[in-house]
């Protein structure tokens, strides 16, 4: 082997189709390691909760539960939703966002699962498995190769022709180990091609893990914007142009009150032709409410999201404010909690 090195000595090649054999295993497994390892830190980027896996893999214990990233936002916006009331508006969108955020946790749990049983288990099994074999044969198949190349050099030398029969018999003998076992690694090494066959069904499966992952956290916060429904865009334009109110008030009527006195013109954007005909009638109709609403006082009245209630105008009643009407209880409700149902 050195004297192959220094260029002292002959060596015999291996035939083309066996390099390329060799040369296509080794690209599968550099390639697989460096998909391997990729795919861990995409579905768990943290490195030190990587390492902590990986040890207790070594060791054959289960690692302790943790909450993920998207498990613990939601349980933060649960807590702070429960701190500032669920009667609230913002503490209860607070609380539906913190659920879908939790629901979205778990599903980012199966995929890993799923992930690590169909696709990255396979890989790590290719590498620590059929490869090591494909390692363990090479190496045997190069120390024939020098068997052989040692016994052609010795054979050279020879010069009495005792010695000349010897070195031919040998030559003859490593050659036969050889060509055996050059003839086992490429039996391994084409076996090569079913891998990449294994592999593309592994990858089909992790697709289809990712595919469900994102289509269910679509409809986890597509769900969520139908339960918050629409903000009121005096709400939206409030916080634009004037964040000093909302702030700065306590309850949401004085909010609303303030927003109103200044963006008059938003408050004509919301008193729709709907609404405006309720007013100038003495009939009454149907509405969704959009969100939550808590009363400020007795003339009021409190509202759930995406209940339905009966309303109505009376005269000399506030622009931004209509009568609301649920079986016996009666009130006052802001129209930009309201939607009008036809």
């Amino acid at each position: 082997f050195t004297e192959e090195k220094l260029g002292q000595a002959e060596k015999t090649e291996l035939d083309a189709h066996l390099e390329n054999l060799l040369n296509k295993a080794e690209c599968t497994k550099l390639w697989t390691e460096k998909i391997t390892k990729q795919t861990e830190v995409l579905l768990q980027p943290n490195p030190n909760a990587r390492i902590e896996e990986f040890v207790y893999e070594k060791l054959d214990r289960k690692a302790p539960s943790r909450m993920n990233n998207p498990e613990l936002l939601g349980q933060y916006m649960i807590d702070a939703g429960n701190e500032f009331g669920p009667g609230t508006a913002y503490g209860n969108a607070l609380i539906k966002c913190g659920e879908t955020q939790k629901r979205i946790g778990t599903a980012d749990r199966e995929l890993i699962q799923t992930s690590a049983i169909n696709f990255l288990t396979p890989l790590r099994n290719f590498i620590e498995g059929d490869y090591k074999t494909i390692t363990k044969e090479r190496k045997l198949l190069q120390n024939k190769r020098l068997d052989l190349d040692a016994a052609k050099t010795r054979l050279k030398k020879a010069k009495v022709a005792e010695a000349r029969a010897a070195s031919e018999q040998e030559v003859r003998m490593t050659q036969s180990e050889f060509d055996r076992q050059a003839e086992i690694t490429r039996l391994l090494l084409e076996g090569i091609s079913s891998t990449h066959a294994h592999h593309l069904r592994c990858l089909n499966d992790f697709v289809e893990a990712q595919m469900t992952y994102y289509a269910q956290c679509y409809q986890y916060m597509l769900d969520l914007q139908k339960q918050l429904g629409s903000f009121p865009s005096t709400f939206l334009s409030n916080n634009n142009q004037s964040s000093s109110a909302p702030v700065q008030s306590v309850s949401a009527p004085s909010v609303m009150a303030s927003a109103s006195a200044s963006l008059p013109s938003v408050s004509n954007s919301i008193v729709t032709s709907g609404i405006s005909e309720l007013k100038s009638s003495s009939g009454s109709r149907k509405a969704r409410v959009l969100y939550d609403y808590d009363a400020a006082n007795s003339s009021e009245l409190s509202l759930l999201a995406d209940e339905v209630i009966t309303v109505y105008s009376i005269p000399g009643m506030d622009s931004d404010w209509l009568m609301g009407e649920r079986g016996n209880q009666k009130g006052k409700v802001p129209i930009t909690y309201l939607e009008l149902l036809n």
